[in-house]
């Protein structure tokens, strides 16, 4: 593989056309409800790029339950899936079962990574209730349930589907980050009980998603472009992969730019860009997600640019293209 194809497997994008995955040898699509709701031309689409592609793609959608609930878009059978909240109440036999009838529709459309579940705490550090609560989202306030979130990640590994925990190390803020910089005032203390729940279950689950939360009280920056967090995910997990939330959301590029507010998504500039791509490789992120597909090719131009410069690029990018190759080829993906 060249340095250019394996820097490819670090991104993954929403899937527009075939043409632009196949040409720059993408490693992973985004799914959204749009997708599935005409789901004869997504699984064309899928079939074109399956034939084309020499190493398969990352299909990952987010399929919680709840108000985060892809599969309602592809059948009514599903529109009523149960939230986090609602299963975390179930008997781990229950949920189980329900995860595998899930993993075996989502294995029906050719999808192979699911984006839960939410390790989100349930309580934010006053003892309310937090906004992954009110929204059905997370699986609880401690460890307690590892084992049921553990009967979900298995229902979905029973039919080949990755699980990914999110969004370390614990979304506690009221703000959304893909609408506006969102800063959380956490201590210390209520962070590390809150990254306990993910390394409870680090063995189950091999994808982790970082935040896009700016945690005050540990950091200066955004978590997912702070190298100590990432490193803090991965610790005593070195294949762990680490999956960015979408780069083209608010908060990222707003910090990357050094504003508050930012201009429409056409006038970013470019030097805002590689500012913001630059940061998420030195913090150690393996996959790159954004939702502005073209954007992807100027992601790998900063990328060799970064290479041509410095050698510890190319170290970074060996690294995570061997990470995301090694958890393609487990899961059965890559034969």
């Amino acid at each position: 593989m060249t340095m250019r194809q394996k820097a490819a497997q670090m991104i993954m994008v929403f899937l527009t056309s075939p043409q632009f995955i196949i040409e720059n040898e993408i490693g992973g699509v985004l799914i959204t409800g749009k997708h599935l709701r005409e789901a004869d031309s997504y699984l064309q689409r899928m079939a074109e790029i399956d034939s084309s592609l020499n190493i398969p793609l990352f299909v990952a959608t987010d399929q919680e339950g709840g108000l985060v609930n892809r599969l309602a878009s592809y059948s009514d059978h599903w529109r009523n899936t149960p939230s986090a909240r609602e299963m975390r109440r179930m008997d781990s036999t229950h949920i189980h079962t329900l995860a595998n009838q899930i993993g075996h529709t989502l294995k029906d459309i050719k999808i192979n990574m699911n984006l839960a579940p939410v390790l989100d705490p349930s309580k934010d550090y006053r003892e309310s209730n937090s906004f992954m609560e009110e929204s059905r989202r997370s699986w609880g306030h401690d460890t307690s349930n590892a084992y049921k979130v553990r009967a979900f990640v298995n229902g979905m590994h029973d039919n080949g589907i990755i699980c990914v925990s999110k969004h370390f190390p614990g979304y506690d803020s009221w703000t959304n980050s893909d609408l506006q910089i969102a800063i959380s005032a956490s201590p210390k203390e209520k962070i590390e009980q809150n990254v306990s729940f993910f390394k409870t279950l680090a063995n189950d689950i091999p994808v982790t998603m970082m935040s896009s939360v700016h945690f005050l009280r540990i950091s200066s920056r955004p978590a997912v472009f702070d190298a100590s967090i990432v490193k803090m995910a991965r610790r005593g997990f070195p294949d762990m992969v680490m999956l960015t939330d979408d780069l083209w959301g608010t908060s990222l590029r707003a910090w990357a730019s050094g504003k508050t507010q930012i201009p429409p998504r056409k006038t970013y500039s470019d030097k805002d860009f590689k500012r913001l791509i630059t940061t998420i490789i030195d913090a150690g992120n393996d996959i790159l997600m954004i939702s502005y597909t073209s954007k992807a090719k100027d992601m790998l131009d900063i990328m060799m640019d970064l290479c041509d410069k410095s050698s510890k690029y190319k170290k970074r990018i060996e690294e995570s293209a061997a990470r995301i190759l090694k958890l393609k080829y487990k899961a059965g993906i890559l034969k």
